[in-house]
């Protein structure tokens, strides 16, 4: 896989925004495959509302959102409420998230974060534009990477170190499941219990360990009175997805990724 932007292509903007578009884009394009079934991608036209990329074979469809500085815990995106509508849309698209370099003008980051990772608990409301502002009172949205789970940022890129392919896949595939959750409800509430494992922080962890955030998610489900049975609910689902294995005596285990190691592209 080339790293490296065709600087030849931003010749005719001025724009510096502009530039990083034209070579961002037709990296994407150029380099990258469908995570869901590995074929190659091609552009919306401009016209296109929502979605930049699409996959000639599966229809996945993907936006791009590009930073010349490090990715962080959030992104800025468009308008708050038009963000929590298309939460609600099951043609919502995938996310690619693009980190280059100024100085070399090559890809440093790039990850997909799929879209059944989207809740509307991850989209933080910004201050509302000024009323001297050209959009007065119009209000953007923040994309708060923070609150997804770990298994939910699949990295093709990482620091400049590019991912096997069939490790992009299995990664993809492994978490495939919570689309089967129609309800964004119960979805949240996987989602909710995938971080707290993460925040564990061990492959190997036990039930009562997962208990120890009962009182904070009292906190973030005020209205559910059985927090311990909800956990356990979610435990299961993970462990009948493939997700978790159960050790027995109230010990699970994360289920090692399998994938076969061969070059990237």
């Amino acid at each position: 896989m080339n790293l490296d932007l065709d600087q030849r292509l931003s010749a005719a903007y001025k724009s510096p925004s502009q530039k990083a578009r034209v070579l961002t884009e037709n990296w994407v394009e150029r380099e990258i495959y469908c995570p869901n079934c590995g074929l190659s991608l091609r552009q919306f036209p401009n016209s296109r509302p929502v979605a930049d990329f699409f996959c000639l074979s599966c229809r996945e469809e993907f936006e791009l959102k590009s930073k010349k500085d490090k990715i962080g815990d959030k992104v800025v995106d468009g308008a708050y409420e038009t963000m929590l509508e298309r939460l609600k849309d099951l043609n919502n698209p995938n996310f690619f998230f693009l980190n280059y370099s100024i100085t070399s003008w090559a890809v440093v980051n790039f990850l997909v974060i799929p879209k059944h990772f989207f809740t509307a608990d991850i989209i933080e409301m910004r201050k509302p534009l000024s009323p001297e502002a050209r959009r007065s009172h119009w209000v953007g949205c923040n994309i708060l990477l923070r609150s997804i789970p770990e298994a939910g940022k699949i990295y093709f890129i990482r620091d400049h170190q590019v991912s096997p392919k069939d490790k992009v896949s299995a990664e993809w595939r492994r978490t495939l499941f919570l689309r089967e959750s129609s309800r964004s409800e119960s979805r949240g509430w996987t989602l909710t219990v995938m971080k707290c494992i993460d925040r564990l922080d061990k492959k190997d962890f036990l039930l009562d360990d997962v208990y120890k955030f009962e009182e904070e998610l009292k906190r973030a489900y005020p209205g559910n009175k059985h927090i311990k049975d909800k956990i356990r609910q979610q435990l299961q689902i993970l462990r009948d997805k493939g997700y978790l294995e159960f050790i027995g005596r109230g010990k699970y285990r994360l289920t090692p990724l399998e994938h076969k190691e061969e070059n990237a592209r």
